[in-house]
């Protein structure tokens, strides 16, 4: 895939853009203030659509800097191929007080990754062992 196709839906809308030529996400930009109460979520326009070709996805990630410098947490999101609408970015305050995401402000971060499309084959139990097991959350321990 050498080129996105995004389509600025208003007059407010940013294109997507790294930072660095070699980032691997495209900064999305808030087309709105947007205002959010303490421990609620809201989503935050960003005035663009993409067209995706088959076999990729494009998922909104946290940018770090909003995540280490602030109360509000960027929640990952897919955009299917075959969406062509809007992308908001799904947020939540965290803080005890009101959170503001001024217009124009970087929010998070589009990154374009492959897709698998596996058949779904249902088995009544796995070939092999593994030293994992069933062992899950927290099973290797903090250190």
């Amino acid at each position: 895939m050498e080129k996105l196709n995004v389509m600025l839906l208003n007059e407010k809308a940013k294109v997507p853009n790294r930072a660095n030529p070699t980032d691997s996400g495209l900064d999305l930009y808030a087309t709105e203030r947007i205002e959010i109460e303490p421990h609620s979520s809201a989503i935050v326009p960003t005035g663009i659509a993409i067209d995706l070709p088959l076999g990729v996805e494009a998922q909104v990630r946290p940018k770090s800097g909003i995540t280490s410098k602030t109360g509000v947490r960027v929640q990952l999101g897919t955009v299917d191929q075959a969406y062509r609408g809007e992308i908001g970015v799904m947020v939540d305050n965290i803080y005890p007080f009101k959170a503001v995401i001024e217009k124009g402000k970087k929010i998070a971060q589009l990154v374009i990754v492959p897709v698998l499309y596996p058949a779904v084959n249902v088995v009544d139990s796995f070939e092999g062992e593994t030293d994992r097991g069933e062992n899950g959350f927290g099973s290797t321990g903090l250190d």
